[in-house]
C-alpha cells in the first residue's frame, strides 16, 4: 500500500513543518498509519470484506498474531482517499456476497478520527462497515462512529481482571464499559473470545466472560478462536521473546467444553 507525499523524506526546517504536517492530517483523520489491507471471505464479518489492518495498539497480549502492528510509527501514512478507491472498486463484491469494509489491527481505535470518517464515507456508498476492536479504546469511539457502524467485533480476551491483565498487561474494565455501551446502543455485535490452554481456558475465566456477554442482548453470536502458532514466526523476526512459544493448540475436547459454557447462556456461540 503506498504511502501519500507527507511520508516523504525532508531535512532541516522542512522535516520540521512536514512532522506538523503529518499530525495534523492525522488528527484530522485525513491520514492513518496502516500495516496493510486484504480481501478476505467469512473471517472478519460477513461475506467478503476488505479488511485494513491499521498500526497502533496499546495492548500486549501475548498471543498476539500480529506484533508487527504494536507501534503506530511502523506503518505507512495512507490517505483516506486511497482507501476509498479500494472501496469503490470492491462495491459489486460487496453487493453479491453481503460483504464490506472491516477496519482492524492493531486497535483501530487509536485512530479514530480517521476511523470515524472511513466509516462514515463507507456508510455515504452504502457499504456495510465494522471494526475489529479490544474495546479498550472504547472511549475514543464517538456517537458519530457507532451511528455510521453496522457491526461490532469486540475482542473479549478474558473475564477475570487478573486473567485479563495477564494476558494484555491492560485492565478489563474499559471492555466491559464499552460493551455496555455497545449494548445500550442496539448496536449488532459480535463477541471473540481467543482460546489458549493454560492462559484463558480456565472454567472460571470463561464462565466469566459468558457471564459478561450475557447480559449485552445485541449480541448476535460468539466465537471462540482456537489459539494457534501462526503468528509465532513475527515475533521472532522481530526478536521478541514469544511467551507462547510451548504452547498447543487447544485439543477438539476443550474447544467443545468452551463453546458449551457460552451455550448454557442462550449465546449463539461456533
Amino acid at each position: 500500500m503506498s504511502a501519500i507525499a507527507l511520508d516523504a523524506p525532508a531535512v532541516g526546517q522542512d522535516r520540521v513543518e512536514v512532522h506538523h504536517q503529518r499530525l495534523d492530517a492525522v488528527r484530522a483523520g485525513s491520514v492513518a498509519s496502516v500495516h496493510s489491507w486484504e480481501l478476505v471471505t467469512a473471517v472478519d464479518g460477513p461475506g467478503t470484506r476488505m479488511t485494513l489492518f491499521l498500526s497502533g495498539c496499546p495492548l500486549r497480549c501475548q498471543y498476539c498474531q500480529n506484533p508487527d502492528t504494536w507501534n503506530q510509527r511502523d506503518g505507512s501514512l495512507t490517505s483516506i482517499d486511497e482507501i476509498l478507491t479500494r472501496l469503490r472498486r470492491y462495491r459489486g463484491v460487496f453487493a453479491a456476497t453481503g460483504g464490506g469494509l472491516t477496519i482492524s489491527g492493531g486497535e483501530p481505535l487509536q485512530q479514530s478520527a480517521f476511523v470515524e470518517r472511513l466509516v462514515h464515507e463507507a456508510a455515504e456508498l452504502g457499504i456495510h462497515a465494522a471494526i475489529d476492536t479490544s474495546g479498550y479504546l472504547g472511549r475514543r469511539a464517538s456517537d458519530a462512529l457507532l451511528d455510521d457502524l453496522s457491526l461490532v467485533l469486540l475482542d473479549v480476551k478474558s473475564g477475570l481482571p487478573q486473567t485479563y491483565a495477564e494476558v494484555t498487561g491492560r485492565d478489563l474494565q474499559p471492555t466491559i464499559d464499552f460493551g455496555q455501551r455497545l449494548a445500550e446502543s442496539g448496536l449488532p455485535t459480535w463477541i471473540r473470545f481467543v482460546l489458549v490452554p493454560g492462559l484463558t481456558d480456565a472454567v472460571e475465566n470463561v464462565d466469566a466472560v459468558a457471564d459478561i456477554v450475557h447480559g449485552w442482548r445485541n449480541v448476535e453470536r460468539v466465537e471462540v478462536l482456537p489459539f494457534h502458532q501462526m503468528g509465532a514466526s513475527k515475533w521472532e523476526r522481530l526478536g521478541r521473546a514469544y511467551p507462547l512459544a510451548e504452547t498447543r493448540a487447544p485439543e477438539p475436547e476443550l474447544i467443545e467444553r468452551v463453546r458449551a459454557q457460552f451455550r448454557a447462556r442462550g449465546l449463539l456461540t461456533f
